[in-house]
């Protein structure tokens, strides 16, 4: 299979799922609304406490990584595995010349553009409440990228090996996932953990997702400064790729057992 092929086989994935994304309107709203709510919650509750605008500064990022893309793209990827294999669709998938990566880089793509769109929607709250992104939009990309990377392999992972309906869905994301939000500091910084929480946060990579933007946002760190949180979530985003091709890979063998 030659690049261009590998190529096509990415883009015709994200258009597929953005074509499925768009069927299910009250997922794509819920992606927004809820956010963006958080985003008005918190941003106000720690204004209380000092100046608006640095509120909504510290408050985007996480609101951004725990709320928005937790659901988008880590309950989104877990939903859309889920589904095909209710719909029967795995048996095509079968008989296609779709390679596991090329899949898991195509779903990746179309949570990349999700993301993107909530990024727009929660920074611009931000901002009418002076809010804004102080550092490099290169490294905010970068972080964002690493995040959806990350979200995406652990979604279609909890697809292929913990749900099996569309019941089972919320459960594991739920389970493993709010624990790992409320360490991660999505609502409130992780300075209030004691320190044998703060030691299990850092094994958390939504504390790194967290630390990562809100460095670059908030505080307009650079490269140097975020090094450290950026090296695990690196580590943590190849592991998902491997993770993520890992299991797609053996879903179809069982499926072709079945």
């Amino acid at each position: 299979m030659n690049q261009s092929d590998i190529v096509n086989q990415i883009t015709a994935v994200a258009g597929r799922a953005l074509l499925e994304l768009t069927r299910t309107r009250r997922a794509l709203v819920f992606w927004i609304v809820f956010p963006a709510l958080m985003l008005l919650l918190f941003g106000t509750i720690y204004a209380g406490r000092g100046v608006e605008g640095r509120s909504f500064d510290s408050t985007a990022p996480g609101i951004l990584i725990g709320a928005a893309l937790f659901f988008s793209c880590l309950g989104g990827p877990t939903a859309m595995v889920v589904a095909e294999r209710e719909r029967h669709t795995l048996r095509r998938l079968l008989t296609s010349s779709l390679h596991p990566v090329s899949y898991f880089l195509g779903i990746v793509l179309a949570h990349l553009s999700i993301a993107f769109g909530q990024a727009i929607v929660v920074y611009g709250i931000a901002w009418m409440f002076g809010g804004r992104f102080h550092g490099s939009l290169l490294l905010g990309l970068l972080v964002l990228l690493l995040s959806v990377i990350s979200y995406v392999g652990l979604g279609i992972l909890f697809g292929t090996t913990l749900s099996r309906r569309t019941e089972d869905v919320n459960g594991p994301v739920a389970a493993f996932g709010v624990p790992l939000l409320v360490l991660g500091g999505t609502f409130f910084p992780v300075s209030i953990l004691p320190p044998s929480l703060l030691a299990i946060a850092w094994l958390n990579p939504i504390y790194h997702m967290i630390a990562s933007m809100k460095g670059v946002s908030a505080l307009a760190y650079g490269w140097v400064e975020l090094a450290p949180h950026l090296q695990i979530l690196g580590l943590f985003a190849l592991l998902s790729v491997w993770l993520g091709a890992r299991s797609y890979r053996q879903m179809l063998l069982n499926e072709r057992s079945a």
